[in-house]
């Protein structure tokens, strides 16, 4: 993901993760109602309860865009719950596009 620009905030172990996608959304319930295990979860949002959505999703990761800035409490629980938090200087429709174009590119899904 170092080839898209993101820099990882938290959860550098679990960076090999497989990917199956992505979804993009800043509403928790939607996540949880419509994201699958696996996916790239990508939002503005920064609180603490993002944790425990990708947690809960096995999420691949988390992608926050717009330069969001999280708060070192929330990147420790990531780092306690296995939780990967990428960011983005991006703004979300440019960040999906770039993904988008990468994961096809390597086959990923």
């Amino acid at each position: 993901m170092q080839e898209l620009g993101f820099t990882c905030l938290a959860g550098e172990a679990y960076l090999d993760r497989h990917t199956e996608g992505a979804y993009l959304s800043d509403l928790l319930s939607d996540v949880m109602g419509k994201a699958a295990a696996g996916m790239l979860w990508i939002t503005s949002q920064v609180h603490r309860n993002i944790v425990a959505v990708a947690s809960l999703k096995e999420l691949s990761a988390i992608i926050v865009v717009n330069e969001r800035q999280v708060e070192p409490e929330v990147l420790a629980h990531a780092e306690e719950e296995g939780v990967v938090i990428l960011s983005s200087g991006k703004p979300a429709f440019e960040t999906a596009g770039m993904l988008y174009n990468y994961l096809r590119e390597v086959e990923r899904w």
